[in-house]
């Protein structure tokens, strides 16, 4: 039984679909469908029910995957095993947040495939959270206040940021003074999350409000600029607007309470070895040039 069809299988059950499993793997959905066929030749049984929307588990591939999906991992863990040290083959897939990820996450990827030139990286930018599981990362980083979840999650850096308006807007509006004076202003927010702040030792909760959401940190940006209302933004995209004068910041007495940037993996007994190069990575990186990120969702 051939690996590369195993893991095949196990991109095409997790993507619901052969085109989207395609792109994951980097090659033509022929392939695909030929590796597929060829499995199901060998078991004799059908693993997938074909539709015009995509590809879902029979009953014997349901049973099959969760077999499939360890030997995989297995396969990887005796690789790793045995490769000389130092040596990194095969694919990582991490996701990274899409705001600030090109600039200040790329560079550290792109150092990673030149210091292994077998390992395939694929990286992928949304500020969405990714299922890391059902989608087939490796792992991600995610920044700010990480949510309760199964994932193990190792922190590479510290983070900051903080609330920022326009001098348009608070000449109009004022600017707040402590955290309960917020719901006198308009905010500029992702979709309905909370914002911390420090009062003393204590931290405040509240959930602001406001008229223009958008998914990324650089839509809020340009919100902010226009002097619609205040936004929770990282230092990494908002220092240069700070300097010139086009933003100012806003109740600077009550900053955030720390957070970080975090690697985080689905749950199992040890990273991969891809999975810890590129901690090590951004560990050396942040812990030398600490990056300034925002809230997260």
């Amino acid at each position: 039984m051939d690996i590369e069809d195993l893991r095949t299988f196990v991109e095409v059950a997790s993507a619901g679909g052969v085109s989207p499993a395609a792109r994951r793997l980097g090659v033509a959905k022929s392939i695909v469908s030929r590796r597929l066929g060829r499995l199901e030749d060998e078991l004799g049984v059908q693993l997938l029910a074909r539709t015009t929307r995509g590809a879902s588990l029979t009953e014997a591939g349901a049973t099959f995957r969760i077999h499939a999906a360890k030997a995989c991992a297995e396969i990887d863990a005796a690789r790793d095993a045995i490769l000389p040290s130092g040596d990194l083959r095969g694919r990582l897939r991490v996701a990274a947040p899409l705001t600030f990820g090109p600039t200040h996450f790329a560079p550290v990827f792109a150092d990673l495939a030149r210091r292994h030139p077998q390992l395939h990286v694929h990286a992928t930018y949304s500020d969405r959270f990714v299922d890391l599981v059902g989608e087939g990362y490796d792992c991600a980083i995610r920044v700010g206040y990480l949510q309760d979840s199964n994932l193990i999650a190792r922190c590479v850096g510290p983070l900051h940021g903080g609330l920022v308006a326009s001098p348009g807007y608070v000449t109009a509006n004022g600017s707040p003074q402590s955290p309960d004076q917020l719901a006198d202003h308009e905010a500029l927010m992702q979709g309905t999350e909370a914002w911390q702040f420090m009062d003393g030792d204590s931290v405040v909760t509240v959930h602001p409000r406001g008229r223009f959401k958008a998914d990324n940190g650089t839509a809020l940006l340009a919100a902010a600029l226009a002097g619609l209302g205040i936004a929770w933004l990282p230092d990494g995209i908002t220092r240069e607007h700070l300097d010139a004068g086009a933003l100012v910041p806003v109740m600077p007495r009550h900053p955030p309470p720390p957070a970080g940037i975090y690697v985080v993996r689905p749950p199992g007994q040890h990273p991969s070895l891809k999975v810890r190069a590129l901690t090590e990575l951004l560990i050396a990186c942040f812990d030398l040039a600490p990056l300034p990120v925002k809230h997260s969702r």
